[in-house]
C-alpha cells in the first residue's frame, strides 16, 4: 500500500499579502488574475470541533492567490471581544455579503442565528445560487421549533422540508460516524464511472485523505444526487494506512457528491457536498484540489479547471487537532492577515 502512495505531496508553505480592515469581524481577500477574476466567494465558518475557522481562511487564500477569486471569510464572533469563538452559536457578522456572492462555501454546525442574520442565508437559498458544503454543513442549524427559520434545522419535522437545510439542499443531514471517530481516517476513492468528473481532474489516486472519519449517509441519496467520491475507511490515522476489512467498506459511503436544488425564485443552483474538509484534512493536497475544483464546478466554470490546479498552501498553515474546545483563543479576523 505504501509504495503506490509514495508520491504524496507534503505541506508547501508560501507567503502573501491580504487586504482587510483591521476592525472588520471578517476576512477580505482580493481577487486578481485567473479564471476566478470577477467572481466573489463568501465562505461561512462556525463549528465547535473541526476547525472551520482555520480551514476556510486557508481555502480562501488558495482560491484568491492562485485562482483570482475575491473571497470573504465569515466567522462566529464574540460580540464583546471581537474574537473568533466557534462556541458562540448565535452570531456570524457579515452574512449580508451573501447578497453579492456568486458562490457560498458553508462549514457550520448546529448554529442558532438571530432572524436578521439568518434571513441573509435564506435569501441566498431563495435565489437558487450555488453552494459548496463541507463536513458538518449537513447539520448546519439547530433551531428550536416555532422560531422563524426552524424548518432549516437538521432535525426539522416540517413535512415539506424534512430534516432541513442539510437533507433538502445539501443531500443529507447528520446520521452517524461510520468510521471510528479519531481512530480510523478516510481515503477518498473515485465513485465508479466518475473517474473523469471535472471535480476529480488532476487528483492522483490516493491523495484525497483526511484524519476525520467517514460519516454515515442513507443510500440512495435524494433527488439528482450523484456520488463522486467514496470514503474508504482506513485502519488507522495515517494517509497510507491499509483499508479496514469488513462491512464498513462494503459498501463504502459517499463522502462527496453533486446535486441541484431549486430556490424560491425558481432558479436551480448547483451543490457540491463533502463530509470531509476539516482543517486537518486540508494538509492533503488531493483534498485541497477536490475542494478548489468543486468551487469551479459549482460556479459553472468546469471547463476552466486546470489539469493540475494550483493548491499550494498560502502562508503558515499548522491546523490544530479536531476536538471540542480546541480552537485557538484570542484570535481576531485581522490576526489572520498575512503581511509578509
Amino acid at each position: 500500500m505504501r509504495s503506490w502512495l509514495a508520491g504524496w505531496c507534503g505541506v508547501v508553505l508560501g507567503s502573501w499579502s491580504l487586504v482587510a480592515g483591521a476592525a472588520d469581524p471578517w476576512l477580505e481577500l482580493p481577487g486578481g488574475d485567473g479564471p476566478g477574476r470577477g467572481k466573489r466567494i463568501v465562505l461561512v465558518s462556525g463549528d465547535e470541533e473541526y476547525r472551520s475557522e482555520e480551514a476556510l481562511p486557508q481555502l480562501a487564500k488558495i482560491l484568491s492567490k492562485h485562482h483570482g477569486f475575491q473571497c470573504t471569510v465569515l466567522f462566529a464572533i464574540d460580540a464583546d471581544t471581537g474574537e473568533i469563538n466557534p462556541e458562540n452559536r448565535s452570531n456570524i457578522p457579515g452574512l449580508e455579503k451573501l447578497a453579492q456572492a456568486d458562490l457560498m462555501v458553508v462549514f457550520l454546525r448546529f448554529r442558532d442565528l438571530p432572524d436578521d442574520q439568518m434571513k441573509h442565508f435564506v435569501d441566498y437559498l431563495d435565489a437558487g445560487k450555488p453552494i459548496v458544503g463541507l463536513r458538518t454543513a449537513t447539520h448546519a442549524f439547530n433551531i428550536a421549533g416555532g422560531k422563524t427559520y426552524s424548518k432549516f434545522s437538521y432535525n426539522a419535522g416540517d413535512k415539506d422540508y424534512s430534516q432541513g437545510f442539510g437533507r433538502q439542499v445539501l443531500g443529507e443531514t447528520w446520521i452517524s460516524h461510520h468510521g471510528a471517530h479519531g481512530k480510523q481516517s478516510t481515503r477518498g476513492i473515485p465513485a465508479p464511472g466518475q473517474e473523469q468528473h471535472p471535480i476529480l481532474r488532476g487528483i492522483d489516486c490516493g491523495t484525497i485523505w483526511g484524519p476525520t472519519d467517514v460519516y454515515g449517509v442513507r443510500l440512495p441519496l435524494p433527488g439528482d444526487s450523484q456520488p463522486i467520491v467514496l470514503g474508504q475507511v482506513l485502519k488507522g490515522m495515517q494517509f497510507d494506512d491499509d483499508p479496514l476489512e469488513g462491512e464498513k467498506n462494503d459498501p463504502m459511503m459517499p463522502v462527496a457528491w453533486t446535486k441541484t436544488y431549486t430556490g424560491a425564485s425558481g432558479k436551480t443552483g448547483r451543490v457540491f457536498t463533502t463530509t470531509m474538509g476539516a482543517s486537518t484534512d486540508l494538509v492533503a493536497r488531493g483534498t485541497r484540489r477536490m475542494l478548489v475544483n468543486a468551487c469551479y464546478w459549482a460556479l459553472g466554470l468546469e471547463s476552466q479547471i486546470p489539469e493540475k490546479s494550483n493548491v499550494d498552501l498560502v502562508g503558515t498553515y499548522e491546523p490544530r487537532p479536531f476536538k471540542f474546545g480546541g480552537h485557538k483563543k484570542g484570535v481576531k479576523p485581522a490576526d489572520l492577515m498575512e503581511t509578509r
